[in-house]
């Protein structure tokens, strides 16, 4: 994987770079749709690569589960399972088990868990997440590392954060030791932990930097409940102490808004369900602000379903029917909407690169805002 940086604006940290993989090359800032089990729910990669998606995110944990590794090595990997040639960012599966507090033992050497499909009992450590990224064959793989609960005292933050960087060592060796099982490189992202402290998120910038070099940075443990001024406050510590010409990638983050304001801090990658999980609830992002299509205004508005928006679906139906579809459970529906999310999404990057090379991001990311958290 390389990065190359292309232009920093000049009254933000928000810049505009190229990654490539073996898969291809994209311009950053970039969103990644969670195509969690292998898949964009209620999209076909059709869509995807018409949209104009150059990367998307698969699950090591639920991907351990359903194909399960043997199918995806005996296809070589979930490229060739999905007949996607585009990238793909594995996440290691290590926020999902600790989001399942109730079901899970943590250890020094890794977490005991339940499975939340049929109840197994299974062992998650950092050579096994690592083995398993390796056969999905993600072209960017996370390390295995221990989540920390919003809130938690220092002291368990401390505690989590060293145990995270052990893994990591672990979960580097296993990588050294062990190639690529198909023929394309794979890079592995470290994770910045450390919750809301920041002398926990400055040690483990300047920890993870002395293990190796790496090609790129995650930064997790943000947005699970925190003020946003707060989010931003880690953010901005953090990609002051990574180096510049690494890619910086904030997982789980996030709405339009929150994804602005990190980008003006230095953040070139995100991934987040929202836009799709959003859309099938009814809930469209446009320029104008969210729209619920279930509303009963929109009943009989014949108008079309956005007209700032740059998808066939925003021009091919209405308000009106596309709510009918809702309210008729219609699958059409969730894929009309689902469709617009992600395109909106991509437009946003778009729009966001074009305004940081102009040097006018920082008074249009001030103007927009606001009426992206509008509520039509």
């Amino acid at each position: 994987m390389k990065f190359n940086l292309i232009k920093k604006d000049k009254f933000t940290k928000s810049r505009v770079g190229i990654l490539i993989t073996d898969h291809g090359s994209m311009e950053t800032p970039i969103f990644m749709p969670v195509a969690t089990k292998g898949a964009i729910q209620c999209v076909s990669k059709h869509e995807l690569e018409k949209i104009g998606y150059k990367m998307i995110l698969g699950n090591a944990y639920h991907l351990f589960f359903y194909p399960g590794v043997e199918v995806l090595h005996k296809i070589k990997g979930l490229h060739s399972f999905m007949n996607w040639h585009q990238s793909i960012l594995t996440d290691s599966g290590g926020f999902q088990i600790f989001s399942m507090k109730k079901l899970n033992k943590i250890t020094e050497e890794g977490v005991q868990f339940k499975s939340i499909f049929n109840g197994s009992l299974h062992f998650f450590y950092p050579e096994k997440s690592m083995k398993i990224q390796r056969i999905i064959g993600g072209d960017l793989i996370m390390a295995f590392d221990d989540c920390p609960p919003y809130p938690c005292s220092y002291i368990e933050a401390k505690k989590s954060l060293i145990r995270t960087h052990l893994w990591l060592k672990k979960c580097a060796n296993y990588l050294k030791n062990n190639p690529e099982i198909y023929n394309h490189k794979q890079s592995l992202f470290p994770i910045v932990h450390g919750s809301v402290y920041p002398d926990l998120r400055k040690s483990s910038v300047e920890t993870v930097s002395l293990i190796q070099e790496y090609d790129g940075y995650a930064i997790g443990g943000l947005s699970l409940g925190e003020k946003k001024e707060d989010t931003q406050y880690i953010i901005n510590i953090i990609t002051d102490q990574l180096p510049e010409n690494k890619p910086r990638y904030l997982m789980g983050v996030g709405n339009p808004s929150d994804i602005l304001e990190a980008i003006s801090l230095g953040i070139d990658m995100f991934d987040c369900v929202i836009p799709t999980r959003n859309g099938r609830h009814g809930l469209l992002f446009t320029w104008k602000g969210i729209l619920n299509i279930k509303n009963s205004k929109w009943k009989k508005d014949f108008s079309c379903l956005d007209e700032f928006g740059t998808s066939y679906v925003d021009k091919t139906y209405s308000k009106s029917y596309v709510r009918h579809l809702f309210y008729s459970k219609e699958n059409l529906a969730q894929q009309i909407a689902t469709i617009h999310n992600l395109n909106f999404y991509f437009h946003l990057m778009k729009t966001a690169r074009e305004k940081i090379l102009k040097n006018t991001f920082v008074h249009w990311k001030k103007s927009i805002i606001p009426i992206l958290m509008h509520r039509l």
